[in-house]
């Protein structure tokens, strides 16, 4: 008699998500949508670019559109930026391959659908909602929201 556990994360997963850390504040996605995790290298920038995107790095032979989801967001202040999370190029249309660069990845953690509440920013679609947690807050940010806008 299980209760539908499916409606509770309205994203295509079963609750399992990437922690990582802009700035001050912790953020996950889906993991469902994660294909690797790589070490920040040489980005080359491209000019003429929108603002969000740094450049390019070549990631296993692909050209990978390299993202400042601080910029995305709206977040201030430098962080390390060690990592970058590469996303499957199915969620960026036909943009090609992308990676989100982000201060550092912690791990993957199974998300209960009864720990997530609405985002205060109704209007923003790529807020999928923010995840309690006994310390504070994980906002869970939706990568595909985001590459399709």
């Amino acid at each position: 008699m299980a209760s539908g556990t499916q409606n509770a994360a309205p994203t295509a997963t079963d609750g399992q998500v990437l922690e990582f850390s802009l700035g001050e504040e912790t953020y996950c996605v889906s993991i469902d949508y994660v294909t690797e995790i790589v070490d920040a290298g040489e980005v080359t920038t491209v000019p003429n670019s929108p603002p969000h995107v740094r450049g390019v790095m070549d990631l296993r032979g692909r050209t990978t559109s390299i993202v400042d989801p601080k910029v995305v967001f709206g977040i201030g202040g430098d962080g390390a930026e060690r990592r970058i999370i590469v996303f499957d190029p199915a969620i960026v249309d036909d943009q090609g391959a992308a990676g989100w660069l982000v201060d550092e990845v912690y791990q993957v953690v199974k998300v209960d659908g009864s720990d997530v509440d609405d985002s205060p920013s109704q209007d923003e679609q790529a807020i999928h909602g923010v995840v309690k947690r006994d310390d504070g807050f994980v906002i869970w940010v939706d990568p595909k929201a985001v590459h399709s806008g």
